[in-house]
């Protein structure tokens, strides 16, 4: 029967994740936002609704470490496997805006989680100053985007002119894509969840994988559909906006309502951060090389997570030298596939397509 469970949870996030796209896209063109700016906060925060709700909820129950694993592991998985694999099925193109503000905001908070995890736990006032820092990216966001709407295109009409029945179509449509997303996250995490604890997988393993990817699928299929349907600005936003909500927004709430912080082990600070942080650096070169990400990378991406997944997994079946292979991962292969990557980023710094222009997908 969860076998079952599991299958049903696919079909409705597949469907939620169409009507998702389709509502946020119209929203875009009726309020005179730019897909980017929805898809980095009405998608973003809205894909992100499952990692709230469940890293609130364990917290509030003590259960800090599927609360923590599952804020960073799905960090990793947004980048590594959704970034990944949605380049891989189209390149995606980058708009400059990721590459000068949204990213390096990104890489900020990642590095600022990382700090305040430093003394082993999350503090509530750090949490408090998380979300503070969260409420005035959103605003900042939400104020600039309309208003390089308007200069784009000073002699539009306005919002409000727009019929009140299609406005409220579309905002219909986006809750209930919102809904049926987190509705099929929430079976697919219960029963993943369950079978992972009949084989004797660990609190943190889980919350780095199963909860972590279970609760990602949202922006899994949201960005996928986006990618497929052409619609690029919004597979890329969402990954970088929901990155931006999971540690200012999810991880900043577990904090605070726990009343005494999340406890962070050192393993996670020194391996699952230390990638997390790095996986969000990496994001700059590939953005900035060529303005777009590739299939080459996307398939780079990929390898990344599923090395990480498999030394995650080594580690919770006590393989020997896992410990070291974790170390050489972080500090090693990570390091050097990003030097690599700003290298080759560097040096194709003149075909960098400018904003605006139209990419090929061949």
């Amino acid at each position: 029967m969860v076998y079952l469970w599991l299958l049903l949870g696919l079909v409705v996030l597949v469907v939620g994740a169409e009507l998702l796209v389709r509502g946020a896209v119209t929203l875009a063109e009726v309020a005179r936002i730019s897909p980017l700016v929805i898809g980095l906060t009405v998608v973003a925060f809205g894909t992100s609704a499952p990692e709230l709700a469940v890293s609130t909820v364990s917290s509030l129950k003590g259960d800090s470490a599927i609360a923590l694993g599952n804020v960073v592991g799905s960090n990793l998985f947004n980048v590594l496997l959704i970034l990944g694999i949605s380049s891989v099925i189209v390149p995606l193109s980058v708009s400059s805006q990721l590459v000068r503000l949204d990213v390096p905001i990104m890489i900020g908070v990642s590095v600022l989680a990382w700090l305040a995890a430093l003394n082993g736990k999350i503090e509530r006032w750090e949490g408090i100053g998380m979300l503070l820092i969260f409420a005035g990216y959103t605003g900042w966001l939400i104020r600039s985007g309309r208003n390089e709407s308007h200069s784009a295109n000073p002699d539009s009409e306005p919002a409000a002119r727009v019929t009140w029945t299609k406005l409220v179509a579309n905002v219909a449509l986006l809750a209930i894509g919102l809904a049926m997303l987190v509705w099929g996250a929430k079976l697919l995490v219960d029963s993943a969840t369950a079978i992972a604890r009949a084989f004797g997988v660990s609190d943190i393993v889980i919350g780095l994988t199963i909860v972590a990817a279970g609760t990602s699928l949202p922006e899994l299929a949201t960005s996928i559909v986006a990618a497929a349907k052409g619609q690029r600005d919004i597979a890329v936003g969402n990954v970088v906006g929901s990155n931006v909500f999971n540690l200012l927004m999810v991880l900043a709430t577990a904090s605070v309502v726990s009343g005494t912080g999340v406890p962070v082990a050192s393993q996670v600070i020194w391996f699952d951060f230390v990638v997390m942080v790095m996986s969000a650096c990496l994001c700059w070169p590939m953005f900035f090389s060529h303005a777009t990400v590739s299939r080459t990378e996307g398939l780079l991406l990929v390898t990344l997570y599923l090395a990480y997944t498999l030394l995650l997994i080594a580690e919770s079946q006590s393989w020997p030298g896992v410990a070291n292979a974790k170390a050489g991962f972080a500090f090693g292969v990570f390091p050097i596939v990003c030097i690599i990557v700003s290298v080759l980023a560097w040096r194709s710094r003149g075909d960098r397509i400018e904003p605006g222009a139209k990419l090929e997908t061949s």
